[in-house]
């Protein structure tokens, strides 16, 4: 609905010494729930969403328990709101910057090169994503759902992005976008397992092959170009 014809008054009330009283406590209660997430973030990486308590956040952030829980409410919703900030800077890191590519395999290869760069990172911190499978992978609730969700939405922006690439005249007439799709999510899995639980130092390495063979399996030959090019632009070596 238009709001531009209401009064300018109606739209921004005259602020009384209260109502910014208000504001400012809700403001600062803002910033120190986003404080607590983000230390839970970084506890929830080393230790896994399971080791998170109420107890163990009061003590790295230096707030009392009753403080810590007065912003959640319980230690499932300090879970699940972990997720969500795990979910949102995963998306401006490797999704939202892909979409500057141009549909087709410069986005596919887009969304992959900025997995990985996050991997390279994640295989020293850890993944929320794998270590929250492992843990929440036989516990249904609303953890393993909003965990279960974050991903399914990922592997569908890629699902959506190799569809794409079919309709452009990029794949073969026959590819499989769901079987291209898996097998681009299967390297990043594996390279997880090698580089950070097997400490393989070529991993890095045999997943960007595995990616160049993918497309070289289900691509067709004059896609080479575009995807030679669309290398280049993201600074990636032959």
């Amino acid at each position: 609905m238009s709001v531009s014809a209401l009064p300018v008054k109606a739209l921004h009330p005259r602020s009384t010494p209260s109502s910014r009283g208000g504001e400012r406590a809700l403001l600062k209660g803002q910033q120190t729930k986003q404080a607590i997430v983000d230390a839970a973030l970084g506890l929830a990486a080393q230790i896994g969403l399971e080791g998170l308590s109420i107890g163990a956040l009061a003590e790295v952030t230096q707030m009392s328990k009753s403080g810590v829980f007065a912003h959640f409410g319980s230690r499932e919703e300090l879970q699940i709101s972990v997720i969500r900030e795990y979910y949102a800077r995963f998306s401006d890191e490797v999704f939202f910057p892909a979409m500057n590519e141009a549909r087709g395999l410069p986005r596919v290869r887009a969304l992959f090169a900025n997995w990985m760069k996050r991997v390279a990172v994640e295989i020293q911190s850890g993944c929320i994503f794998i270590s929250g499978a492992v843990e929440f992978d036989d516990r249904p609730g609303a953890v393993r759902d909003a965990l279960a969700s974050s991903v399914r939405t990922w592997l569908a922006a890629m699902y959506r992005a190799v569809v794409q690439a079919k309709g452009e005249g990029q794949l073969n007439a026959d590819a499989d976008e769901e079987q291209m799709a898996f097998e681009i999510h299967g390297l990043i899995l594996a390279l997880h397992y090698e580089a950070r639980f097997l400490k393989n130092p070529g991993a890095v390495q045999h997943a960007n092959k595995g990616f160049e063979n993918i497309l070289a399996r289900y691509g067709k030959p004059a896609a080479a170009k575009v995807a030679r090019q669309s290398k280049a632009n993201l600074g990636l070596k032959e």
